[in-house]
């Protein structure tokens, strides 16, 4: 699919930040195609660009407008319908990264047919794959994956695309889920994947590729979350990962959505590595990506510092502090020309 740029980013009344995530990670990483905001009463998100009508972002050259929402159940409220309806209405493509399909609302449907609008359903695929083989392939992989779905797991390995890159080195980052998707502008949303074809799909996106070079993979979920342990699994397992980073945000208790406790770093690491060695026995962590921002400075540095110490591994904040270490590791544990 080819979404138009430049957008006009809708957050609806979305009861906080998590809940625009996608929309917080285009406005920050694609910054030049995000024109303004379009929020509903109540909304507690602000992604700290300018709040426009649809009137004025037509004006001022949008094209389409994305719901910048993830939300449990990737469902679109009735409220926000209208609203929908109002924008293809006023000359402007939707692209969405729910699950439901846009064009499954008889109203958006409608509207978009008697505007020749474009309807982008991002989270779906026409896609199809399949079933991971495990076998071994050219080419080094990461992965980030987390104590916690929400932690930075696609902003670890973005800002490890960007470093690399600017070090010389041969890095791709591949999204698997709908907001990489939009910044990338290729991938897959693995959570929209028939469970049998999960692993075959990462295999797809991370195909075989020169010894040298890095694919790093976006993760999803969290192999202790109740609710999508299952996509993190197959994740591991098609990733064939070499090398993974642990993702975790330290001011929560129990995970998103759910009751249950917050595993420690270290029970991640162990059960990765127990559960990622079946398609790579190699599989290694090379890093910590710790989402400080709750945190002041002298608090986050001596967290860091503390993790670095009780795990041996370079432990950062991507965004506050940025990646070098965890690059160090990286080419420490796996220099260039050492690929079999």
């Amino acid at each position: 699919m080819q979404i138009e740029t430049p957008y006009l980013m809708f957050l609806g009344d979305v009861p906080d930040t998590l809940a625009a995530k996608t929309a917080y990670g285009i406005a920050d990483w694609r910054p030049e195609w995000c024109v303004g905001q379009l929020r509903l009463p109540g909304c507690a998100a602000d992604l700290g660009i300018p709040d426009l009508t649809l009137s004025d972002a037509v004006a001022k050259g949008c094209k389409t407008m994305v719901i910048g929402v993830a939300n449990a159940g990737g469902v679109l409220p009735p409220h926000w319908v209208s609203e929908v309806v109002t924008a293809l209405d006023a000359g402007l493509d939707i692209a969405s990264g729910l699950h439901v399909r846009l064009g499954s609302i008889p109203e958006i449907a409608e509207a978009a047919e008697r505007n020749g609008r474009q309807l982008h359903d991002v989270r779906h695929t026409s896609e199809t794959f399949d079933t991971g083989k495990g076998t071994r392939r050219p080419g080094r992989r990461l992965l980030s994956v987390g104590t916690d779905c929400s932690v930075g797991k696609k902003y670890t390995v973005l800002a490890l695309e960007r470093a690399m890159r600017e070090r010389g080195l041969d890095a791709d980052f591949r999204a698997t889920g709908q907001t990489g998707v939009f910044i990338s502008g290729r991938g897959v949303a693995i959570d929209a994947v028939v469970a049998d074809f999960i692993s075959g799909a990462v295999e797809w996106i991370a195909p075989a590729a020169d010894p040298d070079h890095w694919d790093l993979i976006e993760g999803q979920g969290s192999l202790y979350h109740p609710s999508f342990a299952g996509v993190s699994l197959g994740l591991l397992h098609g990733a064939q990962a070499d090398a993974f980073v642990v993702c975790h945000e330290p001011s929560r208790t129990t995970m998103r959505g759910v009751k249950h406790p917050l595993p420690s770093i270290r029970q991640v690491i162990d059960l990765t590595i127990q559960l990622g060695s079946l398609t790579n026995p190699a599989i290694c962590p090379v890093g910590i990506a710790v989402n400080t921002q709750k945190l002041p400075e002298d608090e986050a540095r001596t967290l860091l510092q503390d993790l670095t110490r009780d795990h041996g591994l370079p432990a950062t904040d991507p965004v506050r502090f940025g990646v070098d270490g965890i690059i160090d590791r990286m080419l420490a544990e796996f220099p260039a020309g050492s690929a079999a």
